[in-house]
């Protein structure tokens, strides 16, 4: 059988179309977007064709979509850019965030402008303690920035109910909603936040395209300085390749979202019924999720041991986030609800996508099964 791939959180495969969309811009068609030439011209028409798409995928105006080079840029972009154009007060982020959000927060706490970062609890199933930022929001605040999708568990937070208390407390709203574009619907006016930020290598695009959607009520500092692309708001000759395959990606990923959605749950469904008998710890279980994602761990066994014999036998699958690997610790996200280190330790992420299918499964689970005794005896006899 030829290695499985589910590790979808992480990154996806560029899909068909939208190479095909990307292919004249990175061969024949090499204007620079800001150019009066007719090259330039036909490139500024796919930038702002593909900010279009964008948009409506997430129910927002062209003119709200600010290309940036990753969601990491965006999320960056975000949290230094709202609270840089304010006078000095708290940044909350949830305890689950994305290293992208909570670190710049973290930054501006220790840079000494007055700035002070504090975190949101979240309850064991890895939803936010509403009565913790209630009582957060008590002193001024700059910032809320709570993800729409954790990227381990899959738990999907009311960013709405978030929104509104933010705003009744004068604070700013972003949602870093990477990880449930493409999975669920996703509405940036229904949502109520003032920024949120996407990304195009989640959802079948490219690597080096996301953007940053922002309420043009809202007062942003740029984070990137120069020609004055992207309205002054991020300049940097743009990725025109890029950015017209997140436009094609965008507008797939809608389309088949329905399909999306049945067809990756059903898979979960079998995955953790199988997991079931195998006595795993699934983590969120109980909570809403986005259908394609599962995180497990098994009692006694390590994480990175498992994911390693598991990639030995044909099976991709992640320790924790693959964005945040510069760290041996356990899951912030599972701390974070209260998981014990030693079981944290041995987490697992499985996250689904369209190309998977249900013979998979039950392969991965018959090897699972089989790597989980074999590395149980080996522990045995070093006993």
């Amino acid at each position: 059988m030829s290695p499985v791939y589910f590790d979808h959180n992480s990154t996806t495969a560029l899909k068909k179309e939208v190479l095909e969309a990307m292919l004249p811009f990175m061969a024949s068609q090499h204007g620079n977007a800001t150019s009066r030439h007719s090259f330039g011209r036909t490139a500024r028409a796919a930038v702002e064709h593909a900010r279009e798409q964008v948009a409506a995928a997430v129910g927002a105006y062209a003119t709200q979509i600010v290309f940036t080079a990753s969601g990491t840029e965006a999320n960056n972009f975000a949290v230094h850019g709202i609270c840089s154009n304010l006078l000095p007060a708290q940044i909350l982020t949830s305890a689950i965030e994305h290293p992208c959000v909570s670190r710049p927060a973290s930054a501006l706490a220790s840079s000494n402008r007055g700035y002070k970062a504090h975190s949101i609890k979240v309850d064991t199933d890895c939803n936010i303690n509403m009565a913790h930022l209630q009582k957060l929001l008590q002193a001024p605040t700059n910032l809320v920035s709570v993800m729409l999708a954790n990227n381990e568990t899959g738990a999907i937070q009311d960013i709405a109910k978030v929104a509104e208390m933010a705003r009744e407390h004068k604070a700013y709203v972003h949602t870093d909603a990477v990880q449930a574009l493409g999975k669920i619907p996703v509405d940036f006016f229904a949502l109520n936040v003032h920024a949120m930020t996407i990304s195009s290598h989640k959802i079948g695009g490219p690597l080096g395209a996301g953007a940053l959607v922002l309420d043009k009520r809202i007062d942003i500092q740029p984070l990137l300085h120069g020609g004055g692309q992207e309205k002054g708001l991020r300049s940097g000759t743009e990725n025109v390749a890029a950015i017209v395959g997140f436009g094609a990606a965008c507008e797939l990923a809608v389309s088949h979202l329905t399909a999306f959605d049945m067809h990756t749950e059903n898979l979960r469904k079998h995955l953790e019924t199988g997991l079931g008998k195998l006595n795993a710890v699934i983590f969120g279980q109980n909570d809403l999720r986005i259908p394609n994602t599962s995180f497990f761990a098994f009692p006694n066994l390590d994480g990175e041991t498992l994911v390693t014999a598991l990639d030995k036998v044909g099976f991709a699958v992640a320790s924790g986030s693959a964005c945040s690997s510069d760290s041996d610790k356990p899951s912030h996200v599972l701390l974070a609800m209260g998981v014990e280190e030693d079981l944290a330790r041995g987490a697992i992420r499985v996250s689904f996508g369209m190309s998977n299918t249900l013979e998979q499964v039950h392969h991965f689970l018959t090897a699972l099964e089989k790597e989980l005794n074999r590395l149980r005896n080996l522990t045995a006899i070093a006993a």
